[in-house]
């Protein structure tokens, strides 16, 4: 593995669940305000590795293997902690998590067959609406007058329309593929796809 500034960021971004899932239970508002930093920092790092990497020219394999599956965990943990503090219901999580699994096997199924992948921008949208509503409801206080939970509440709930929307895309332009009776695809096939 090449240890390059975006793979460390990466790893760093991993090493920060664990200590998302231990700050999240400290009491009060103190919790909440230290919670929702360390996941600003984790999520500040997605897009600085992706753009470090680029930039640089390091794009590693291992990088494209740990990057998404870093963000899904980052994701995945903070939901699932929302939802044991009562603050999120279990419908969006479900909805959100669901989907990830889903479209992460069925990428890995479409990669078998030579199929190319790609980001769309409802994708990023979505990525993008995830993690400002899993902040706010982290941080689940109110800044200058404006309820943190009811705003983060309101993004999520459009996160998940955006989830449920570029899932059924994704999985619309893959029907051609998972309905083939041949065992293995083209390597010029190309399909829609989201992070």
């Amino acid at each position: 593995m090449q240890w390059t500034i975006s793979n460390k960021l990466t790893i760093g971004r991993v090493i920060l669940i664990p200590i998302l899932m231990v700050v999240f239970y400290l009491p009060g508002p103190l919790g909440h305000w230290i919670s929702a930093l360390v996941f600003v920092l984790a999520s500040a790092t997605d897009w600085l590795d992706g753009y470090l990497a680029r930039k640089r020219g390091e794009i590693t394999p291992f990088g494209r293997f740990l990057d998404p599956v870093a963000d899904k965990l980052l994701v995945a943990t903070a939901l699932v902690l929302l939802v044991s503090g009562d603050i999120a219901p279990t419908v969006l999580a479900v909805i959100i998590i669901g989907r990830e699994i889903t479209i992460g096997a069925l990428r890995e199924w479409l990669a078998e067959r030579a199929t190319v992948v790609h980001v769309s921008l409802i994708a990023k949208w979505k990525t993008a609406l995830q993690m400002v509503a899993v902040s706010a409801l982290l941080l689940h206080e109110n800044v200058m007058g404006l309820s943190m939970h009811d705003t983060g509440l309101i993004l999520l709930w459009l996160a998940a329309a955006l989830t449920l929307w570029s899932g059924y895309e994704y999985i619309r332009d893959a029907w051609p593929e998972l309905m083939s009776r041949t065992s293995s695809g083209s390597p010029t096939n190309e399909k829609k796809a989201d992070q």
